[in-house]
C-alpha cells in the first residue's frame, strides 16, 4: 500500500512536470504576472525533491518524509487559497507568511525532522 502511494505521488509529480514543460510559453507569461506565486511554488518543488533525497539516503524515515510532504502540501494549498482571494495573485505579506512556513519545513528536512 505504501509503495502504491509513493508511485502515485511520483506519477502525479511527473505529470505536473511534463505539463509545465509542455506549456513553457504560457509559463513565462504566468511568471510575469505571478512572480510571488512562482517563487513560492518553485521552493515547494525544490523542498519536495529534498525530502525524497533525504528519504532515499536514509537520513529520514518514510514516516518523516510523509509528514514533511503533508506539510508542504498544506503550504501549497494555503498559497492557492490566498491566490483565489486576490484574482490569482498573492500579496507580499502573504508571500512572507508562506516563506516562513517553508523555512520551518526546510529546517525539519535539514535536521532530519
Amino acid at each position: 500500500m505504501k509503495k502504491l502511494a509513493r508511485h502515485i505521488l511520483s506519477a502525479t509529480l511527473f505529470c505536473g512536470l511534463a505539463c509545465s514543460s509542455a506549456a513553457q510559453a504560457n509559463e513565462t507569461q504566468w511568471q510575469k504576472h505571478h512572480p510571488r506565486r512562482e517563487e513560492v511554488n518553485k521552493r515547494l518543488a525544490h523542498q519536495n525533491k529534498r525530502i525524497d533525497q533525504e528519504e532515499r539516503s536514509g537520513k529520514i524515515s518514510q514516516a518523516e518524509a510523509r509528514k514533511l510532504h503533508r506539510e508542504d502540501q498544506n503550504i501549497r494549498q494555503q498559497e492557492r487559497d490566498m491566490a483565489k482571494l486576490d484574482h490569482g495573485h498573492i500579496t507580499k505579506p502573504e508571500q512572507k507568511v508562506l516563506n516562513q512556513e517553508e523555512n520551518q519545513v526546510s529546517q525539519q528536512i535539514r535536521n532530519g525532522s
